[in-house]
């Protein structure tokens, strides 16, 4: 008999891991539980797929699994806050600004943690949570806003172009410390990069100018969004 329950709460155990374990290798994703709080962990990696599909062989974040996903983490009582871990080259604008949109306009508390690279529409990702933060060795790539495959040559192309920039920019702005006026310039500047225009900024230049929040690792981003969920069930 005491055999027998043994095996019994082993495979309860390893069905409640189940989910947990196939999350990770689905979505890249993973939950904490502690007595502080349960967090959400998800990652942006490598490139933003929009309507698109991007060959196999591409490292890619899929819109329309993250899109549902954070919708129903902002419902779910037993997520207390969610921890956005970003390596990303950008990719698809309006999908990167979706999702931005999502995080920036949830209730729950969220932070962001750039690794590596928070390219092109990373960087609307990454200070879309109300806590922004950067490791040292990061990097940050601020360009126009580009098209790849046939344009149509025409003003109202470029006009086009010119709106989706200003949706980007007034974005940044709204969600981190830094003007319009700066964002506009690190993203038009020359000779910053080869043969293109726009900036390259690192960690602590990220948060000199605004952009980022604070310099931080992956303990320092647990330590705010758990000062966030005592704040919030304090509020409650």
């Amino acid at each position: 008999m005491e055999e027998e329950t043994k095996t019994t709460k082993s495979t309860e155990e390893d069905q409640d891991a189940a989910p947990d374990q196939q999350r990770l290798v689905d979505l890249g994703s993973a939950v904490n539980r502690s007595s502080r709080g349960n967090i959400y962990t998800l990652t942006i990696v490598g490139q933003v797929e929009g309507h698109q599909v991007l060959p196999e062989t591409a490292k890619a974040t899929k819109y329309e699994h993250v899109m549902p996903l954070l919708a129903s983490l902002e419902q779910n009582e037993e997520i207390d806050g969610i921890l956005l871990l970003l390596n990303t080259v950008g990719g698809d604008i309006e999908a990167g600004l979706g999702i931005a949109e999502l995080i920036s306009g949830m209730r729950k508390p969220t932070a962001s943690l750039v690794l590596g690279g928070g390219h092109s529409i990373g960087v609307p990702l990454a200070v879309a949570p109300k806590v922004s933060m950067i490791v040292p060795s990061a990097s940050m790539t601020i360009h126009p806003v580009r098209m790849n495959g046939t344009v149509i040559a025409a003003p109202q192309t470029f006009n086009y172009f010119e709106r989706i920039q200003e949706r980007i920019v007034s974005f940044v702005a709204k969600n981190s410390r830094i003007s319009k006026e700066k964002f506009l310039n690190l993203m038009l500047k020359t000779g910053e990069m080869a043969a293109d225009v726009g900036s390259v900024i690192y960690g602590e230049e990220a948060v000199e100018l605004g952009l980022i929040d604070r310099i931080g690792g992956l303990s320092d981003a647990l330590d705010c969004l758990y000062e966030q969920i005592t704040e919030a069930k304090e509020k409650e």
